[in-house]
């Protein structure tokens, strides 16, 4: 890298649960200034989809590039002698969307979807950020950030600012180490000596992590849930300001990945329900609620909300909304700090933004579902490098195992070959989503995994399902609880026609082809990525004996 190219940066923004509760995916009723200005610096995505519809696998998948099956400190394997009612809800369902296999218009029997699978050979990519770049280049031009006082963000009037829980034996809270604050400039030069690395990519994180062990996601900067108070890193967005701030001072000339990982707009009703079933209390200058200074917090009333139409449309389910968006104000807020810290310190124009949310709403149908509910996703990829693409549309499918591929494109650092587990080596099954920025690209296919998680039974919206489904009355959703619980085994949804996936066309004869052609897509991904499901329901994968699924006769 010569001394006159520019430095590439990227930053990975992540909300918790997010939506498409916007005004860049058209929703009116919400006011996101900040997200709607970088989607005017952007390509947006229409048909973007998580690997995993839950958090921490989810969460793995984008870090590591590997579904939910091959990322590194998975849940143990599901049991698949036993029955869920769930049954669609493993890899063995093929659809529009978050039932394995996806494609975007409609399913005449002749549509073969075209899958762009660009298999490269892999390593933990964080490891690879921090080893495996070019040597910086040299400085350029901007203005760095000044100084700014200690960090003590949620403030109440007249009493001292609130501040994360120390760990034991620190009073003062996390001190800034020099592993967190990265490796220092000389150091960094200096590896080019034989057999060691040209150089490193520092790599930052602020907010919640939700994954480990840390050997596997190695961060020279981290300020998460593992050494601070999640509310205080994930929600609190002048803190986070601070941490940006503080990071991109550690910075000089070399490329660096800062990925902040926001706590919003995540339920906290189950487990902080003083701030209310969102966190939409915390920090708004109450009594006893802290005040965050960099939030002005934006109410709204339930009559406003736009109820998305897989959500029962009840007093109790758009107050549940009201309280979301609020926390979604709140973090668009805190996108916009953290974008003005980039322009502060000079890096905006030389940094990749992404943002994205982990998996869908935490409402009945969204998280942890394999339906376009639950699995379709926000996605903006911003290139000071392709203005040409800025502000436009792309129908193309992504996933978020196209996050890794993407920045380590972006960085241009290859993935060696390595093995896991055994000596078959592991395959990527995303892409780099680079080229999207130059054309737009054909790509149909995507694929998701389900993650038995769900902890929302408490919210306001799923208990008033309950207790009207239990009492008879109506409970103005698109479905029964009865059928919410127990789904066909296989699922198949022409979304152009039905975009609720409310009619199933798996058994139709008209769509015998189009079926069998997904569902064999859908095996072959499962046998190419590891999968313990690939076997499931009616049998049992034995790696040592052939055939390798041995039949349980359990009926299904």
């Amino acid at each position: 890298m010569s001394s006159e190219e520019v430095c590439k940066r990227c930053v990975l923004l992540l909300s918790d649960d997010g939506g498409f509760e916007s005004g860049a995916y058209n929703n009116s009723a919400i006011r996101t200034p900040a997200l709607d200005a970088l989607a005017r610096r952007s390509l947006l995505f229409q048909n973007a989809f998580t690997a995993a519809s839950s958090c921490s696998p989810s969460r793995a998948s984008i870090l590591t590039g590997l579904p939910q099956v091959g990322a590194p400190s998975r849940p143990p394997p599901p049991n698949p002698r036993t029955r869920s009612p769930h049954r669609s809800q493993g890899p063995g369902a093929a659809g529009c969307s978050g039932a394995g296999v996806a494609q975007p218009r409609g399913l005449p029997p002749s549509a073969a979807p075209e899958r762009d699978v660009r298999a490269a050979p892999g390593r933990a990519p964080l490891q690879l950020l921090r080893r495996r770049a070019e040597p910086a280049p040299a400085a350029q031009p901007g203005k760095r950030p000044h100084g700014y006082g200690a960090p003590g963000p949620v403030k109440r009037a007249g009493k001292p600012p609130l501040r994360a829980p120390a760990p034991a034996g620190r009073e003062n809270g996390p001190r800034v180490t020099r592993r967190q604050l990265g490796p220092a400039p000389a150091r960094c030069r200096r590896l080019g000596s034989p057999g060691t690395p040209r150089g490193c990519v520092p790599a930052g994180i602020i907010g919640k992590k939700h994954v480990g062990p840390g050997a596997v996601y190695p961060f020279d900067f981290a300020y998460t849930e593992e050494n601070s108070s999640v509310l205080q890193v994930g929600r609190n967005i002048t803190r986070i300001k601070e941490l940006v701030r503080r990071f991109l001072q550690s910075q000089d000339t070399r490329p660096f990945f800062l990925y902040v990982a926001f706590h919003d707009p995540h339920r906290c009703g189950h487990s902080q329900p003083q701030y209310g079933a969102f966190c939409e209390k915390f920090g708004n200058g109450d009594s006893g609620m802290g005040r965050i200074p960099d939030w002005k917090p934006q109410l709204y009333r339930p009559e406003e909300v736009q109820v998305p139409p897989f959500v029962p449309d009840t007093p109790a389910a758009r107050a549940d909304l009201a309280a979301q968006y609020t926390t979604i104000g709140r973090m668009d807020q805190g996108i916009g700090l953290v974008l003005e810290e980039l322009r502060r310190a000079g890096f905006l124009n030389s940094t990749l933004v992404i943002y994205t949310s982990d998996n869908g709403i935490p409402f009945p149908s969204g998280r942890t579902n394999l339906y376009r509910s639950g699995t379709a996703e926000p996605l903006l990829l911003s290139s000071p490098e392709h203005t040409g693409r800025w502000g436009q549309v792309s129908p193309a499918f992504a996933s978020l195992l196209d996050v890794t591929p993407t920045i380590l494109d972006w960085f241009s650092i290859p993935y060696p070959s390595y093995s896991l587990f055994g000596s078959k080596r592991v395959q990527l099954t995303g892409k780099s989503l680079l080229p999207a920025l130059e054309k737009e690209q054909p790509w149909a296919t995507t694929f998701s995994s389900q993650s038995h998680h769900e902890d929302f039974y408490v919210s306001p919206t799923f208990q008033d399902l309950l207790n009207r489904t239990r009492a008879g009355r109506p409970t103005h959703w698109n479905k029964t609880l009865h059928q919410y619980y127990y789904r066909d085994r296989w699922e198949l949804f022409d979304c152009s026609q039905d975009p609720t996936e409310s009619h199933n066309l798996a058994p139709d004869p008209r769509y015998g082809a189009v079926f069998q052609m997904l569902r064999t897509q859908l095996l072959k991904w499962q046998w190419d990525t590891g999968d313990p499901w690939v076997c499931a329901p009616d049998a049992v994968l034995e790696e040592k004996l052939s055939p390798q699924c041995r039949p349980l006769h359990n009926e299904l």
